[in-house]
């Protein structure tokens, strides 16, 4: 089977260590994975904006770049969403035949937790985690994926972890993409809400499958100086003994600049012998 990473805008710009951590993860469970380097975004941000015959050449693109594989696999339930229920529909507004013909034959996209159960047919990944930690489900894989319990599944195999249930889970963090912007004091409100709701857990890592609603999220929980960490679903998973010391660094926000440039996945292919 041909899998490749379709790794999202934010992951590969802000968080390339959740990139990494898929890279790995599917590596232990004996997948081979592909990193195609012509990947960009997938147009959700434009789409969701108004700007749909914009997305055109996106959705176009990204047909191209992963015709041939087997599956697609990516840690975010939003873009995956987006691929799967809105390509035809751009491809229907720009009345192009051949471009839905070729989202039509475009290899099926999963959440990375769909992959590892529903696919690969695993629950426990060998994964190691000494940590209090809890899950906030993201609207998109939610709502529109139906993605359900799956990641708690894999949470729940993980050894030493100790997974706590979040109070009102299904409500929205108030991110959005463009909704945050657009409507800043209602994003805020529920953002406070969830941020009260972490908190309420005594976790010491809030765990989602989104980057975005976690990049959200950790915000508050970093200007309240809680000391919660925030971790992709992916990180957890791809997580060993031999990880643990130290612990890693917050994900409230982008790491400091040591001085060394951060390599994404995309960087790391052009940089490998």
């Amino acid at each position: 089977m041909r899998i490749a990473l379709f790794v999202t805008c934010l992951t590969d710009t802000l968080y390339p260590e959740t990139g990494q951590a898929v890279v790995r993860l599917l590596e232990r469970l004996g997948c081979a994975v592909e990193f195609p380097a012509g990947q960009t975004c997938c147009g959700q941000m434009h789409f969701n904006t108004g700007y749909q015959r914009e997305c055109v050449p996106l959705v176009r693109r990204f047909a191209e770049t992963f015709a041939g594989y087997d599956a697609v696999v990516t840690p975010s339930g939003s873009c995956a969403a987006m691929v799967r229920e809105y390509h035809g529909r751009v491809a229907e507004v720009a009345g192009d035949t051949g471009l839905a013909a070729a989202v039509r034959d475009t290899p099926a996209v999963h959440e990375l937790s769909e992959f590892i159960v529903d696919v690969l047919g695993v629950t426990d990944v060998g994964a190691y985690f000494p940590h209090r930690v809890t899950f906030h489900p993201t609207c998109h894989s939610q709502r529109m994926l139906g993605v359900g319990d799956r990641p708690l599944r894999l949470l729940r195999a993980v050894r030493g972890i100790d997974l706590v249930e979040l109070p009102a889970a299904e409500q929205c963090c108030g991110f959005g993409g463009t909704f945050a912007l657009k409507n800043h004091d209602t994003s805020v409100a529920m953002c406070a809400d969830k941020a009260r709701h972490v908190l309420s857990t005594g976790a010491e890592v809030l765990c989602a499958g989104d980057n975005s609603c976690l990049m959200h999220i950790g915000g508050v929980l970093s200007r309240l100086r809680t000391g919660v960490r925030t971790l992709h679903l992916a990180e957890i998973l791809a997580a060993t003994e031999e990880d643990q010391a130290p612990a890693a660094p917050s994900r409230s926000r982008p790491a400091p600049h040591s001085g060394k440039p951060r390599q994404s996945p995309r960087t790391a292919e052009r940089n490998t012998p």
